[in-house]
């Protein structure tokens, strides 16, 4: 019988996220074409979100993005591989091309008007 721990249903509610968030020719067992489309907003929304809230505006159970110090390199990094204990690794989710986009929406994040 399995145990379900938080850190196992947080891993389920992901798997569940992105397989929403990834467009179908992207879910396939094989590596994401480098043309497939990436909706970022909407990644955000249903996966990232889960911690960094506000579409990355506001710090949750992760930081907030906007207006990070942090280096493309180090956004990468990080997208790529996780941090144990913190976020899980997305590498095998996502193809650089995929990960250059949502570094991007990281830098144009801006704080709503009004």
């Amino acid at each position: 019988m399995i145990k379900l721990t938080p850190g196992l249903l947080l891993s389920m509610l992901l798997a569940v996220s992105l397989s929403a968030a990834m467009p179908a020719r992207a879910q396939s067992a094989n590596a994401t074409p480098d043309n497939a489309q990436l909706d970022v907003h909407q990644l955000f929304a249903t996966t990232c979100g889960w911690c960094h809230s506000d579409g990355g505006r506001a710090a949750g159970k992760g930081p907030q993005l906007m207006n990070t110090q942090r280096s493309d390199d180090f956004i990468r990094n990080r997208i790529k591989n996780g941090k144990e204990g913190a976020m899980p690794a997305f590498g095998a989710v996502f193809n650089d091309a995929q990960i250059d986009e949502i570094i991007k929406y990281i830098r144009d994040l801006k704080p709503h008007e009004g």
